[in-house]
């Protein structure tokens, strides 16, 4: 008896297939693509791959996908062995912590919207120091940050249907955890609980610096949108600065 194509969820294909304008966004803001002919890659917290997917096209001679949801990353594989086959000898997709992974060498890092759900950045920077070449580049975007007017990734808006600007700041915590650890069946005690590591444009900032990476560039608040576009000024406002700073984009290097 013949075993069954696997079939892909239409949510995870719809969510992958963002790529098609998200990746290109996001070199875009760091300046562009690098040359990755010939390079080793990793990708930190991959989702769902279209990142790894793309360096792959662009000629990375070997890129590496990691992340911690198991979904995600059996569905990049799955979509790998089915749609991208031509690739699937440069292509790896692992749910393992990067301070697990025994591979190191990598000429290029990225990480797409990931460090706003790490719990210990300090450590993650130093695994992916570690990792990286000498005169290696980390490409990372970071976003949306928690004080940024929806920095609890939708948290509040599943309870309430819309989408309240700076809620998560001003609704009680106790309020909203309670109603949404009932709707998850299980206890919720901070929105780290939920993924998010609540840290603030500063904290950023004194991370990174501190990292032991070369900091080529750093810049918050990465869009043409008219609304971002203004948090860039009001982000200078003493006191309430750090409200209007949406998301951080940096490329560090390992001296």
């Amino acid at each position: 008896m013949d075993t069954p194509t696997p079939t892909l969820e239409p949510r995870d294909v719809a969510y992958f297939q963002r790529g098609a304008w998200e990746n290109p966004r996001f070199w875009s803001r760091l300046g562009g693509q690098p040359d990755l002919v010939g390079k080793k890659v990793l990708d930190l917290g991959c989702g769902h791959g279209s990142l790894c997917i793309d360096m792959a096209k662009a000629g990375a001679a070997r890129v590496v996908g990691v992340d911690l949801n198991e979904r995600l990353i059996r569905f990049a594989q799955q979509n790998l062995r089915l749609n991208y086959p031509e690739l699937a000898d440069r292509v790896e997709f692992h749910c393992i912590d990067i301070a697990k992974l025994p591979e190191g060498d990598f000429d290029l890092m990225t990480s797409k919207d990931t460090f706003e759900h790490v719990m210990d950045l300090p450590k993650v920077l130093r695994d992916m120091y570690e990792r990286l070449k000498s005169g290696g580049r980390l490409y990372a975007a970071i976003g949306p940050l928690w004080n940024s007017p929806f920095g609890d990734h939708d948290a509040v808006k599943r309870l309430i249907g819309i989408n309240l600007p700076w809620a998560h700041l001003w609704i009680p915590d106790r309020i909203v955890l309670k109603a949404l650890a009932k709707r998850l069946g299980r206890p919720l005690q901070s929105y780290r609980d939920l993924g998010m590591n609540m840290l603030a444009f500063r904290d950023y900032r004194r991370i990174i610096y501190e990292s032991g990476f070369v900091v080529e560039f750093f810049q918050p608040n990465c869009s043409r949108h008219p609304v971002v576009r203004l948090f860039s000024l009001l982000r200078h406002l003493p006191l309430v600065g750090e409200y209007f700073v949406n998301n951080l984009y940096c490329i560090l290097r390992k001296p």
